[in-house]
């Protein structure tokens, strides 16, 4: 435990919220920035809940300054892929400016540490499938691009100045706390498992595979599923590294192995007890066949160990959450 403030940007959000609590339940005291636009008042559980967003320099400065902040976790972002391609603007301006304007700050009244939310999405199709931290980097949306450009001011402002960082990359994040204080509401999502659930609790009429002539062992898409409370673990991980004068480090984040979207989706139908109405259609432009990450690094940096690598597990917390939600919805209203 450390006695200064932690800023945590977008920890009103899914994977903010469940790394926050973990953070709070190691005693550190922390400071939460999120404008709720996909966040909840009802996730912050502990610490100081600001209203705003990162690219508010005034706000953020006085923030830092005044709650001596030394460090930053930043998971303020948008993330939906289709909307970066038709709205690609939106995503530089917020994942991408927006950042730049809160390392500004930052650099200006001395943070020490910096962990940044970045994605997988930064590598495009790698070959075979398996990425390393080491993998051409290759995007091929504006989301991934949005990310990857914040990696490199990141980078180089760490080599102009003392701060230092981590960037953890995730692969497909899922499932929620497995004690049901805090899950993913965001409206309108989309990712598989959350829409998995939906539909099985009837808050969709089905649930769409896009492709299933893929070269995998059951024709559609193989992902790196990673369970939020691993992921969160990841980042008070990191921020331990750091402290103890960690160099400055990207790392993957996901469990080494994929599943099958048709194996996420009869995992949450066991959960459910039933099967999901599963439409098939044709493959989206741009998804790979699979992505995979290759976590050696992350085992070795952070001595990091995973304790919810279990896909039952994952489709259990996820739908007990979305069970939840049908009697008492979160809203900010």
């Amino acid at each position: 435990m450390s006695g200064h403030g932690i800023l945590v940007t977008g920890g009103a959000g899914y994977i903010g919220s469940h790394t926050a609590r973990q953070l709070a339940d190691a005693g550190e005291k922390l400071f939460i920035l999120d404008n709720l636009s996909t966040g909840f008042k009802q996730s912050v559980l502990n610490g100081e809940l600001i209203i705003g967003n990162t690219g508010d320099k005034a706000l953020v400065s006085r923030v830092l300054s005044e709650n001596g902040i030394d460090t930053v976790i930043h998971f303020a972002a948008h993330t939906v892929v289709p909307e970066s391609v038709s709205n690609p603007l939106k995503y530089y301006g917020n994942n991408t400016c927006c950042t730049r304007n809160l390392l500004e700050c930052c650099q200006d009244v001395g943070v020490k540490n910096f962990i940044f939310s970045s994605t997988a999405a930064v590598y495009g199709t790698p070959d075979g499938g398996i990425a390393s931290e080491e993998s051409t980097k290759q995007p091929i949306n504006p989301y991934g691009t949005s990310k990857l450009m914040s990696e490199m001011m990141l980078r180089d402002l760490s080599a102009a100045t003392s701060l230092k960082h981590v960037i953890l990359r995730y692969f497909n994040v899922a499932g929620c706390d497995p004690k049901g204080e805090i899950g993913q509401s965001t409206p309108n999502a989309t990712l598989l498992t959350k829409v998995a659930c939906e539909a099985a609790v009837g808050k969709r009429d089905a649930v769409y595979i896009f492709g299933t002539n893929y070269e995998t062992p059951d024709g559609t898409g193989v992902r790196d599923y990673i369970h939020v409370e691993d992921l969160a673990n990841a980042h008070v991980k990191a921020l331990d590294y750091l402290r103890g004068d960690g160099e400055s480090t990207t790392l993957n984040c996901g469990y080494g192995h994929g599943y099958s979207v048709r194996e996420m989706l009869d995992a949450v139908g066991r959960a459910n007890g039933t099967p999901l109405n599963i439409i098939e259609q044709a493959r989206r432009a741009g998804d790979p066949a699979s992505l995979v990450a290759n976590t050696q690094r992350i085992h070795e940096v952070l001595d990091w160990t995973p304790q919810y690598d279990d896909l039952d597990t994952i489709a259990k917390t996820a739908l007990a959450w979305e069970r939840k939600q049908l009697t008492a919805p979160w809203s900010n209203e």
